[in-house]
């Protein structure tokens, strides 16, 4: 899959079928409108999707932008498995949000990416100030031979599938049914970090997980999960929380991996395949903790 991170470095040498979205979780919808695609190709013809580094809120509205359920690494690794042959990764900035719809079309989908064929949703608006729809786009597109298709989204059970259905059952702790909606595992990527060392020294050495800051993470818990190690699948037990029994402060990601030894500070860890144990809490000192750490071990293996 060839990535382009800007619009200025793409040189056409085919024409597109182009989908555009956010495509956070690359979930069971998405991958539907991806296969549509893929299934018109035709020999010189590539298909391609037009995505952002990040949700257009963050640059839009800084503060309110949802919490992502992939990352950008992620977001990339997920596109691939789909088999696009294009990704267009762009930052979404000034020069996009003022980039005039009707210019946008022409000058960009059409003379620049050479789109033969471009699928969005039924609630696609785009260029400054969102004055573009899907009704403008089937007036421009048409007459310049490029066909246009709205997809509605997917529905499962009465509902639309959307990444905002899915945050909401994951905050719901409801990870069957969140990693069914996605088509893949809901995980957590990240880096181990030192941490303050006090899991050593209660017996349940654990792996401090460094994530992207617009990472979304479960609700605070403790949790059963399976952890992966450079290609090797371990069970382990998850803390998501502040530490209440020692003072509490920010926010951390723990894994205590068992039947692993091993240290891997600076490493990848993934996270994935939760089960809610039991609700963060204080215990009265140390001990106590411990003792509950056990009864967690014991119950993630049970699981």
């Amino acid at each position: 899959m060839q990535i382009v991170r800007s619009l200025d470095a793409y040189h056409a040498d085919a024409d597109l079928l182009l989908t555009i979205g956010v495509f956070d979780g690359v979930h069971i919808g998405h991958r539907a409108v991806l296969d549509h695609l893929r299934a018109q190709r035709a020999p010189g013809v590539r298909s391609a999707a037009l995505t952002f580094e990040s949700h257009p809120l963050v640059f839009l509205h800084p503060g309110h932008a949802p919490k992502a359920l992939t990352s950008v690494d992620e977001k990339i690794n997920l596109l691939d498995g789909c088999g696009l042959d294009v990704l267009f990764l762009l930052p979404f900035d000034e020069r996009i949000q003022q980039l005039d719809a009707q210019a946008f079309l022409e000058d960009v989908l059409i003379r620049q990416l050479r789109t033969r064929l471009l699928v969005v949703g039924d609630n696609w608006r785009f260029g400054k100030e969102r004055t573009g729809d899907v009704t403008l786009a089937k007036a421009v597109l048409a007459p310049a031979g490029c066909a246009f298709e709205v997809q509605s989204l997917l529905l499962r059970d009465g509902q639309r599938v959307s990444s905002s259905r899915i945050r909401e059952l994951i905050e719901q702790r409801q990870f069957v049914q969140a990693d069914e909606l996605l088509g893949s595992p809901f995980t957590l990527h990240g880096i181990v970090r030192g941490g303050e060392g006090r899991g050593h020294v209660l017996g349940f050495p654990t792996a401090n997980l460094e994530l992207p800051p617009a990472k979304l993470v479960p609700p605070p818990g403790v949790y059963a999960a399976t952890a992966r190690h450079d290609g090797v699948d371990f069970a382990a037990v998850v803390s998501i929380g502040d530490k209440p029994t020692f003072g509490g402060h920010d926010m951390a990601v723990e894994a205590y991996l068992l039947d692993f030894d091993k240290s891997i500070y600076g490493e990848q860890l993934a996270l994935r395949g939760w089960r809610f144990l039991r609700k963060q809490q204080r215990f009265p000192d140390a001990a106590a903790l411990v003792a509950q750490m056990k009864r967690d071990v014991h119950a993630s293996r049970q699981t």
